[in-house]
């Protein structure tokens, strides 16, 4: 029975962890995956397995026996497959409040699907003090029996950190992680009650696992969420992916659905956006300075391809690099948003560690990779600047998609300071109509009259495509007055998160938010 113990207590660090990855993305996909979130998950997860901790040394005082072991890991499985199913109307519930920013119902299912974690890793938590005290026979072992236990357990628990998110949730999806994850644990609880008790005692715990199986099959259907439009929904290792088509434009979505990172209509180049606003990159360099003389473009955050699009119609003899981790996000983009260009060449890659490996200098490289409150800071700091630039040629030009809010620019005014310590010339230009602005940085010195003299020498060209002249003349019209100053982002402190969190909070409680509705 000992050495069964031991499995059991193996598969229950498992589930625990397990069970804590897949909150964090059934979560994530509504609410998104700051570290806001993830502090709650996390925090809320370690409060429930103390109290497991507590409860499990009392009720093992009780009750030393194997059988209710068994019992509670079993009723733990249970629960674990409860979540997704009553979680569900409060998610949909939840995506709807966050696409009508109505935050007293936001914040209240968070709350609610949080509390819906207490019953199974709370029985979770009882298993490893439970099975030391079935455990220990000789207390001069006392340690050494402990130190095993905690150590299988570990081990169990360093498994389920990779189970979920690398091959469960890409391949089933989050709601069926968790069935797998309760019917694996019923099993292994299942058959240590056989084992404790014999199986006609066992019986009536043989209906757990139809149960659950039931529950994977009937009880967790349709789309996660209900958008208007919706086409197709996926999960992958790294984002719950939405498509969109909306009035005849396709939009790509992701996670909690805040922010369009790609979009599409067929014939269309102009969405006044910050993807076209990447073409008008290279026109801040010395005048006259010619569409022709763009060879190499990369573009960092590919995501469906709206600005690799854009730019093979401005610069159609120019190769596009374009850096995206996501593959499923690359298949999206091939099947619904035309990315299938002759000139593109995908990377899939993470975006700084593919900028960095690459032997090629680009005429433009397009940083669009920023779309707060979930910002990879290692993607705005001095050191990334510098591969940048070591990556430009020597009239290169940097474009970088910022998110702003109403009043509060202070991650723009940041990365402006931070850019500046290895960029000659810099600019920034918002978008009309949005959270969003565009900082230029040329490789040599440069001044705002290069755009304008190369806006004229444009307009002369009869080649020249008519939305260029337009997002030229946009970005013009949205330039704004250099940033006095602004926090220094570097690899080994950059407060990213800690910026954009107050920028949100505090936007959400000024009161412009009604004003936008």
């Amino acid at each position: 029975m000992r050495k069964y113990l031991y499995i059991a207590v193996f598969f229950s660090g498992m589930a625990s962890l397990a069970v804590e990855f897949s909150a964090s993305r059934l979560l994530g996909n509504y609410f998104g995956s700051s570290n806001l979130v993830w502090a709650s998950i996390i925090g809320l997860i370690l409060i429930y397995l103390t109290v497991g901790y507590f409860l499990g040394g009392a009720w093992a005082d009780r009750s030393p026996s194997y059988t209710t072991l068994y019992k509670i890991l079993a009723w733990a499985g249970l629960a674990i497959s409860l979540v997704p199913l009553a979680s569900r109307p409060l998610l949909r519930l939840a995506a709807n409040a966050f696409d009508k920013l109505e935050l007293g119902v936001l914040f209240g299912s968070f709350t609610v699907v949080m509390v819906l974690f207490v019953i199974p890793v709370t029985l979770l938590g009882t298993a490893s003090p439970f099975a030391i005290r079935l455990a220990i026979q000789d207390p001069a072992a006392a340690g050494k029996v402990s130190g095993r236990i905690y150590a299988i357990s570990t081990l169990g628990s360093f498994l389920g950190t990779f189970l979920p998110v690398l091959v469960l949730i890409p391949i089933i999806g989050t709601y069926k992680t968790f069935i797998v994850i309760s019917l694996g644990l019923i099993l292994i609880a299942l058959a240590g009650l056989i084992l404790a008790q014999g199986f006609k005692k066992s019986l009536v715990y043989c209906c757990m696992p139809i149960v659950v199986v039931l529950l994977g099959i009937f009880g967790i259907r349709g789309t996660d969420k209900s958008s208007t439009g919706l086409v197709y929904e996926k999960e992958s290792a790294y984002n719950y992916i939405q498509v969109l088509d909306q009035d005849g434009y396709m939009l790509l979505r992701l996670n909690d659905g805040q922010g369009i990172h790609s979009i599409y209509k067929a014939g269309q180049y102009n969405f006044n956006g910050p993807w076209e606003r990447v073409l008008a990159a290279p026109f801040f360099n010395n005048a006259p300075y010619q569409k022709s003389e763009v060879k190499n473009i990369a573009i960092v955050g590919l995501a469906a391809g709206t600005t690799a699009r854009e730019a093979a119609q401005v610069f159609p003899n120019a190769t596009i690099d374009g850096f995206e981790i996501d593959p499923e996000i690359v298949k999206v983009g091939q099947k619904y948003f035309d990315m299938n260009l002759p000139n593109l060449n995908v990377v899939i890659q993470d975006g700084r560690w593919g900028l960095a490996h690459s032997d090629k200098k680009y005429d433009i490289i397009s940083v669009d990779a920023y779309r707060p409150p979930y910002i990879p800071w290692q993607m705005t700091t001095v050191e990334f600047f510098q591969i940048v630039r070591d990556h430009l040629t020597p009239h290169g030009v940097v474009a970088i998609n910022v998110g702003i809010a109403p009043e509060d620019r202070r991650l723009a005014d940041s990365l402006f300071s931070t850019i500046g310590q290895v960029f000659p010339s810099l600019y920034i230009s918002d978008i009309s109509s949005s959270f969003n602005t565009m900082i230029y940085a040329t490789a040599q010195p440069t001044t705002i009259e290069d755009l304008m003299q190369n806006y004229q020498v444009l307009s002369a060209d009869p080649t020249t495509p008519v939305f260029l002249l337009d997002v030229l003349a946009e970005t013009y019209a949205g330039l704004q007055p250099s940033p006095e100053s602004g926090i220094i982002f570097t690899d080994d402190k950059a407060p990213v998160e800690q910026i954009t969190n107050s920028m949100v909070l505090k936007f959400l409680f000024s009161g412009q938010l009604e004003k936008l509705q």
